[in-house]
């Protein structure tokens, strides 16, 4: 094995818990395991340590009403547990620590909080939006493909209907505040998606690009979705547009 081989299989190892204990990896023999095993605990509770801190900042300026800091579950018997079965990075593992981050901040105080379950919904979704593989490319699809080609929704592309207007209440949160910020009582649709470079955008979103978003399987095609939206041509063409460039939305070549 090269050592280029040997730094790979390291690396892996060190992120990918059921990959560290199967006899794929061990009968290699390439390090000492039980040092191994420490310092990858230590690398997820620190991965995970900066994701809860940027995903769920919110919850995090809540605390001292809350009582629950969400990174504190990292010291927790159940992420122990957890550790096992992580693979850092992947979308699996994202919504196994974000969910317990909620079942964390939820089991405080959060009468002071009356939209706590919709800002926990939201820190949720961005953190298992934002995991996953990267589809690095270079360049665009080329336009004349596009037309040719049938739209399909992204896989980890996510709509929430929230009971309140959260965008408005979200960066008074992390402001001095001393009563807790209220947020609008107002049915919000909010649409979370990560482009290939790993960028996620929200954005408020219609009717329109809900149906849009449900109708794209990659059998439709753009007559059939203009058709079943109630979009006109240039309409869809813009919204689609939209779509591809936040990661909504891809192009498949499916006849």
């Amino acid at each position: 094995m090269g050592d280029r081989a040997v730094q790979d299989a390291l690396i892996r190892a060190l992120a990918d818990a059921p990959y560290r204990g199967s006899p794929a990896w061990r009968t290699r023999e390439l390090a000492n395991q039980e040092r191994l095993e420490r310092f990858a605990r230590f690398l997820a509770r620190h991965y995970y340590y900066e994701r809860l801190v940027h995903f769920f900042k919110y919850s995090r300026a809540l605390a001292r009403v809350t009582g629950r800091p969400p990174e504190a579950v990292l010291t927790s018997p159940a992420f122990d547990a957890l550790l096992p079965t992580l693979v850092l990075g992947s979308r699996a593992s994202a919504v196994a620590v974000a969910g317990l981050a909620v079942e964390h901040v939820r089991g405080g105080v959060g009468a002071a909080v009356p939209y706590l379950e919709d800002l926990l919904a939201y820190e949720h979704g961005m953190m298992v939006v934002e995991s996953g593989a990267r589809l690095w490319r270079d360049g665009s699809p080329d336009p004349a493909e596009q037309q040719r080609s049938k739209p399909i929704r992204v896989e980890g592309t996510m709509l929430l209907d929230l009971q309140v207007d959260l965008p408005l209440v979200l960066p008074l949160l992390l402001r001095p505040w001393t009563d807790v910020p209220q947020a609008p009582r107002r049915p919000t649709r909010l649409l979370i998606a990560r482009s290939a470079r790993g960028r996620v955008s929200v954005a408020r979103t219609s009717s329109a690009i809900a149906t849009l978003l449900e109708l794209a399987d990659g059998r439709k095609s753009m007559d059939d979705l203009a058709r079943e939206a109630g979009l006109r041509p240039a309409e869809l063409e813009a919204t689609l547009d939209e779509l591809v460039e936040i990661g909504a939305v891809r192009f498949s070549t499916g006849s």
